[in-house]
């Protein structure tokens, strides 16, 4: 009797490791579509953590449809629930017309990293490779950051890019942070030149005391070290961000 309530009891406690283990890894926070693209794809946001967390912490995984490394890290980051006071807002695609042609630019041959107000200029014609579009925001895609950026007001955003395996600080707010991230990441630090139209520059003009760069992965996949480095390197910066 004694060793089959042991056994019973072990079975117990196995299945509750078990599913704290099931826990751990299920996909975390509320799911929600933020919009839709040029030719109607759900552009689709991922919220973690509390409404009333003091900072929120946005991460797009692709904004140029054949650069989309850092999408799997934003699936590392649904595994576990957000740092404590913080609030993960997580946009694993912008483009995603650009992801199903394998294009950088969305389905109208736009670049959406040139199609931001901060100091945007025409250039290119459509699939051009930095074709900037007839206007600042005149893309969907564009358009709906935009409004979830001025609602959120996030303390962190992290764009990533590829394939220049750095982390750019020539748009960020907080190079500190950026340094942060770099180090712990595993890239370098660097100073890319100016680019007319894009995201964090704009961001950062727009939000004081708001920091957002850009993350440039390396080409190809990442492997599964490295898609951890880059998770906890968020959940770092997203901890120390005020």
């Amino acid at each position: 009797m004694r060793r089959a309530l042991a056994v019973l009891a072990a079975a117990v406690v196995g299945t509750g490791m078990a599913g704290a283990a099931a826990a751990e890894t299920a996909p975390q926070g509320t799911v929600s579509i933020l919009g839709r693209s040029a030719e109607g794809r759900p552009i689709r946001v991922v919220r973690i953590g509390g409404r009333r967390a003091p900072r929120k912490v946005l991460v797009v995984g692709a904004i140029h449809g054949n650069e989309t490394a850092g999408i799997p890290v934003l699936r590392a980051l649904r595994r576990r629930a957000a740092p404590r006071g913080v609030e993960l807002w997580l946009i694993p695609s912008l483009n995603p017309d650009g992801v199903a042609a394998g294009t950088r630019q969305n389905a109208r041959g736009v670049d959406l990293n040139r199609n931001f107000p901060n100091a945007w200029r025409a250039q290119g014609h459509p699939f051009d490779t930095y074709y900037a579009g007839p206007r600042p925001l005149s893309e969907p895609e564009s358009r709906l950051a935009a409004r979830l950026i001025a609602r959120l007001r996030p303390s962190v955003t992290v764009w990533f890019h590829q394939a220049l395996a750095l982390v750019d600080l020539g748009t960020a707010g907080d190079q500190g942070l950026v340094r942060r991230y770099a180090r712990l990441s595993g890239l370098p630090a660097r100073r890319l030149g100016f680019l007319p139209g894009v995201a964090t520059r704009w961001q950062n003009a727009r939000s004081r005391g708001s920091s957002a760069f850009v993350v440039e992965l390396p080409a190809g996949p990442l492997d599964a070290a490295g898609i951890a480095r880059h998770a906890a390197a968020i959940r770092a910066v997203a901890r120390v961000s005020g």
